[in-house]
């Protein structure tokens, strides 16, 4: 038993590093914007929308501003809210982009800020990357790839992979 509990002990701190550093979608930088982990869900058969999610930070001393995204896997990329309105969850497109402030950081999450891939040609599928291009006032056009983690997930790929060993160090 001694020598099974030294053993996960090791794998465990061997592992640990690996996976607090390992991400699975690339981190871009653009002039003074960060873009941090990309990521999509995968579609549902026959579904022809899905969200993009992404963390954007602004180091520098102007705003910026979101305006849409372009990728080759659907007809047309947008952003877009969520908001909660008399117990009526509603969506739309800010057609004037969404800002990123200078010196700030803005989280497009599920059930808030996102990007849409609209009318999307061939289904995302769990554990494909899917290439797009975010585009902003400023910084222009900045290629990243959306990691495509599974139906309904609610936090990134790499955070779920984290989450899952944790939940098996405690099986």
């Amino acid at each position: 038993m001694r020598i099974i509990a030294t053993a996960f002990i090791a794998l465990s701190l061997l592992a640990g590093p690996f996976l607090a550093n390992h991400t699975l979608a690339d981190d871009t930088t653009a002039g003074s914007l960060k873009i941090e982990n990309p990521w999509t869900r995968e579609m549902p058969p026959g579904s022809k929308v899905g969200g993009g999610f992404v963390v954007i930070t602004n180091s520098g001393d102007e705003a910026d501003t979101l305006l849409s995204l372009t990728t080759s896997r659907a007809d047309r990329g947008e952003v877009h809210e969520m908001t909660m309105n008399d117990g009526v969850m509603k969506m739309r497109e800010l057609e004037d982009g969404l800002e990123i402030p200078a010196g700030g950081t803005v989280e497009l999450k599920p059930g808030s800020y996102h990007v849409m891939f609209m009318g999307v040609t061939e289904g995302f599928k769990e554990g494909e990357k899917i290439e797009g291009v975010l585009v902003f006032e400023k910084a222009g056009e900045v290629p990243v790839e959306f990691m495509v983690g599974p139906v309904g997930a609610k936090m990134a790929p790499d955070h779920m992979q984290g989450h899952d060993h944790d939940m098996k160090k405690t099986d």
